[in-house]
């Protein structure tokens, strides 16, 4: 059954890797396999127990993918059709989940019930509409929403929506995946809203729910301390809302290697479940104190062991559906049911069963699960703490009787203490693999932190948090007043624990075999104390492969350049040898977050890159310069250097860097690992002044590698610039300084840059168009993507290709578009170039 289980999760995994679902005739033969198999195992049980085994593995693994791929031609046949895509719909539903609070206004889930006629048919939901089917649910944005806003209200809007999609960079945030897995059909934002709504909560279980969770929500924010700081982590203590934590707390639990604590956890819910369990054991075992008054006790009607499996079970399902049953929490639930079905049949299951059962539940309820980082953390310490407990430390020798009885607490507390730091220990060991892994860091400091936070977020922040939920206002505000201080000691304490460089170790991304050898190098290091220290230093060496992991190497004299996709903006990335060099860093996407913090900040930490050598921002605009703050809080910069006016909010964050802003000006020259750069415009008189528009003043940078047997494949870095600075470049440089191999298109190609005379003088194989997919300035403009392509010039563009991998060397250029190298089925991938 354990093969089983672990193929099935296995066929899971491989489906979400797959570049195009199958067919019906490929569906009709994976059935039939299975089928093959399935008998194949029962003849060969007893026969040829090997065979059988293979057998099962791949029926397992069949099940697993043919169940994920059922659930994903549902889930694709849900999204909005093309032809609504960027379309007006008057439709009318219940808003279906809890509402978040963005910059300007609620983001929401809202199920559609029905579109309503006079704007683009008179359809149900489900039905033909207009020639096109609505998605059931849609993720929506209202700018103007009332803030009474609840979960269960059935109202009608004028929506624009937009089918799934996302940015697409290595290492970075899959946006359409994630709503493909929340069974989000469409994005949009609200445009008019009908006057007066109806209450549909009790229409549904999950709106009731929803619309429950809204109210613990709401009682709790009334009730918390004014300006409490830590209001929103006991908010998702009781409601799995993590929505309103601030970045820079989350940074201090993630470089402390508590972040599991700041929701509903497994460990709460198994907690709850535990007090829950054994409040009704006593009270039943003690006949709730009327025992004189009944002529056969209680625990002869039920044993008492049974009555507290039958209230715990459903409290751990009830705190579990008040977390929304994410991931942590739906696997802790399928462990409960497990364990509490086996132990009232009387049966001892092993925890690897227990185990394989609730991966086997959380991914038939939710297949994309197993791409999450939190499915594979979740039970991966789970596991790690089953072969702890398997192991536990020898408890003390008492001297005689008497000795024993007096030395009784203190030996029980001893005992106690070892084995909680035994586990400690054993959990942060055995994460390590999976922690680079998945966020190429693990915290050293998370023993140390985890061992005051688990106790004191689990049995007294997390039990006050859920009694003042459920108690009226006058007793619940002292309680979370109490809550609150105790998680303000604790955050000074995390605070500093994080602080020191060291706090966090750090690695790039490594490859399959990196990991495969750090999994034994794990169960080395935790093997039992009587196989000695030469296993241990086995252990220590196969997991230096996955701890030393570095970057990928870029051959002297060549360049690895990577155009992220940022959306609509720009922000390169240039690597030589043993440098890098940034230039740009991306939009805004509101007051905070940013290009920097999603796209940028992941993609240095998986590369390797623990510092840059210069930060460059060609000028001012948000589209540009609004991940600046991101990437200087995360990573140290030597140099940095823009023509924007130094004082400009942009980039002057409050003591970011401790490093001036020099002007980016014509004529100043480096060069790195045989790689030359220099900067083309603007000239000195014109940079950093306020007397010259911002487009006007961007920097150009042109970065050109060791020629090999013919010119130097280049790269040329444009900016913002347009026709008054594409014609004073050609008339103040030599027709060879502006020719490039690849040309970053200026102005996202829009119609004020790209003339055909610097296009000529740059002569360029390939173009790049960094822009945002169905951008409200409709770049590129279609004359000057028709000029670049009658010219014979291979266009790439960030919406259709996501980002673009430059290398340049001795060899040539090489092109590498990410989402036609790492195809996808829920991704588009348009050919490339065009």
């Amino acid at each position: 059954m354990r093969l089983f289980l672990l193929a099935f999760v296995t066929g899971c995994w491989c489906l979400q890797q797959q570049p195009v679902l199958p067919g019906r005739a490929a569906a009709a033969v994976l059935l039939l396999a299975a089928a093959l198999l399935a008998a194949a195992a029962l003849y060969w049980r007893r026969r040829a127990r090997p065979a059988a085994r293979a057998a099962v593995c791949l029926l397992g693994l069949l099940a697993g993918f043919g169940w994920a791929g059922g659930r994903a031609v549902q889930a694709l046949d849900a999204w909005l059709p093309p032809a609504l895509d960027g379309s007006d719909v008057r439709v009318r539903g219940v808003v279906a989940g809890l509402p978040a609070e963005a910059e300007r206004g609620l983001r929401f889930r809202f199920a559609i019930e029905q579109e309503v006629a006079g704007a683009g048919g008179g359809a149900a939901a489900g039905a033909e509409a207009g020639g096109a089917r609505l998605p059931p649910e849609i993720l929506l944005a209202w700018n103007e929403a009332p803030p009474g806003l609840r979960p269960g209200e059935r109202r009608e809007f004028v929506v624009r929506l937009r089918r799934p999609r996302g940015l697409a960079n290595p290492h970075g945030f899959d946006y359409a995946y994630w709503l493909l897995g929340q069974g989000v059909g469409a994005t949009g934002y609200v445009r008019s809203a009908g006057e007066g709504h109806a209450m549909a909560a009790g229409e549904r279980l999950a709106w009731r729910i929803a619309s429950w969770r809204h109210a613990l929500r709401a009682h709790l924010r009334a009730n918390l301390p004014p300006d409490a700081r830590y209001g929103p982590v006991l908010v998702a203590l009781v409601v799995g809302d993590q929505r309103g934590i601030s970045a820079a707390d989350r940074e201090i639990f993630n470089r402390t290697g508590i972040g599991h604590l700041i929701s509903i956890s497994g460990l709460h819910i198994t907690m709850i479940s535990g007090m829950a369990g054994a409040l009704a054991a006593w009270a039943w075992r003690h006949a709730f104190g009327l025992g004189r008054r009944w002529r056969r006790p209680p625990p002869l009607w039920l044993p008492a062991r049974q009555v507290g499996l039958l209230v715990a079970l459903p409290a751990g399902i009830g705190y579990g559906l008040v977390a929304g049953l994410e991931v942590p929490a739906l696997r802790t639930v399928a462990m409960l049911v497990v364990a509490v079905l086996a132990s009232w049949s009387g049966r001892t299951v092993p925890g690897s069963l227990v185990l394989g059962w609730a991966a086997l539940a959380a991914l038939v309820v939710d297949p994309w699960g197993v791409m999450a980082p939190g499915f594979w953390l979740s039970f991966s310490a789970v596991a790690v703490i089953f072969l702890a407990a398997g192991r536990p430390p020898a408890a003390p020798a008492a001297d005689g009787a008497d000795g024993a009885r007096a030395d009784r607490w203190p030996a029980r507390l001893r005992v106690a203490l070892a084995q909680a730091a035994h586990t400690q220990w054993v959990v942060t060991l055995g994460l390590v693999p999976a922690t680079l892994l998945l966020f190429q860091q693990t915290s050293l400091v998370s023993p140390l932190a985890n061992a005051v936070a688990i106790p004191l977020v689990s049995f007294v922040v997390t039990p006050l948090s859920l009694l003042a939920a459920i108690l009226p206002s006058p007793l619940a505000a002292p309680l979370l007043a109490l809550a609150h201080a105790c998680l303000a000691l604790l955050g000074s304490l995390l605070a500093w624990l994080s602080a020191p460089s060291w706090a966090v170790w750090r690695a790039a991304a490594a490859g399959p075999v990196a990991f495969a050898l750090a999994l034994p190098g794990v169960a080395c290091l935790l093997a039992p104390r009587g196989f000695g220290w030469r296993l241990r230093w086995r252990g220590l060496v196969l997991l230096l492969p996955l701890l030393v992991a570095g970057r990928t190497p870029v051959a002297a004299g060549a360049f690895r350049a990577t155009a992220f996709d940022v959306g609509q903006g720009g922000a390169v990335l240039v690597e030589t040898r043993r440098h890098a060099l940034l230039f740009d860093t991306g939009p805004a996407y509101g007051e905070s977050s940013s290009a920097g913090e999603r796209v940028i900040v992941p993609h240095l930490r998986a590369a390797g890159l623990g510092r840059l050598d210069m930060l460059m921002i060609s000028h001012e605009h948000a589209d540009h310069a609004g991940g600046v703050g991101a990437v200087l809080d995360a990573v140290p910069v030597a140099a940095l250097r823009t023509a924007a006016p130094p004082a400009h909010a942009l980039l002057s964050p409050p003591l970011r860097s401790p490093r001036a802003w020099e002007p980016c000006a014509a004529g100043q020259q480096w060069e790195w690992d045989g790689v030359r750069f220099a900067v083309l415009h603007p000239p000195a008189a014109q940079s950093q002044s306020p007397a010259y528009g911002s487009n006007a003043r961007s920097c150009v940078l042109h970065v050109s590698a060791q020629a090999g047997d013919g010119a130097a494949p280049s790269l040329l870095l444009t900016g913002d610039i347009e026709r008054a600075e594409e014609a004073a470049l050609l008339s103040s440089l030599p027709a060879q300084a502006l020719r490039a191999s690849v040309l970053m298109v200026p102005h996202h190609g829009s119609g004020t840059s790209s003339s055909p005379a610097f296009l000529a003088a740059v002569a360029p194989q390939a173009a790049v168009f960094q822009l945002g997919h169905a951008n409200r300035f409709r770049h590129p403009r279609a004359d000057v993507w028709a000029r670049y392509g009658a010219q014979g010039v291979a266009r790439y563009r960030s919406d259709e290709n996501g980002a673009v991998v430059i290398e340049a060397g001795a060899d040539g250029v090489a092109i590498t578009p990410y989402r036609q190298q790492v195809r996808r089925y829920w991704r588009e991938a348009p050919p490339a170039p065009r």
